[in-house]
Formats: C-alpha cells, sequence, structure tokens
C-alpha cells in the first residue's frame, strides 16, 4: 500500500485560484481548512470538495494558508512554492 505524504499538483480541483496553494481530490470536504483560513478556502458544495478561492496576500493570511495545510487530515491541501 502506497501512503500519500502531501497533495498532489497534478491532481488539484480547477476551480483553485492559481497560485502557491491548492486542494487536491483527496479532499474529504471536512470544512477544517475554511474554519481555519475562511478567506482563502471555500467549498463546492454540489461536488463536496474544498478549493482555494484567493491566494494568500499578506503574511496573516499566508500563516492562517499553511496552518490549514498541517491541519488537513488527508493532507489535501499543497503549496508548491512558486506562483
Amino acid at each position: 500500500m502506497l501512503l500519500k505524504i502531501m497533495a498532489d499538483k497534478d491532481d488539484k480541483y480547477p476551480e483553485n485560484k492559481k497560485g502557491t496553494f491548492y486542494v487536491d481530490r483527496s479532499c474529504i470536504a471536512c470544512d477544517a481548512c475554511i474554519t481555519t483560513a475562511p478567506d482563502n478556502f471555500s467549498m463546492d458544495d454540489d461536488d463536496g470538495h474544498a478549493f482555494i478561492t484567493k491566494q494568500p496576500e499578506n503574511e496573516e493570511e499566508k500563516e492562517l494558508c499553511e496552518e490549514a495545510l498541517e491541519g488537513c487530515p488527508v493532507e489535501a491541501i499543497g503549496d508548491d512554492g512558486s506562483k
């Protein structure tokens, strides 16, 4: 069995706003990221997954997105480190 170590940028949802952070298709719609960084994450209620609606624009938002990434129970949030 292959263990997933981090989100897969090649499997991210198309709704993600272009930038460093993204949510991939392993999202289980737990709302943890939206609770942590509500200005940056939203939920697709029709399909049942979160996605990035706004890339962080300041240090506070970046820290919240990083906290959401670290707190994701299925490691569906990624940060590819490029814009």
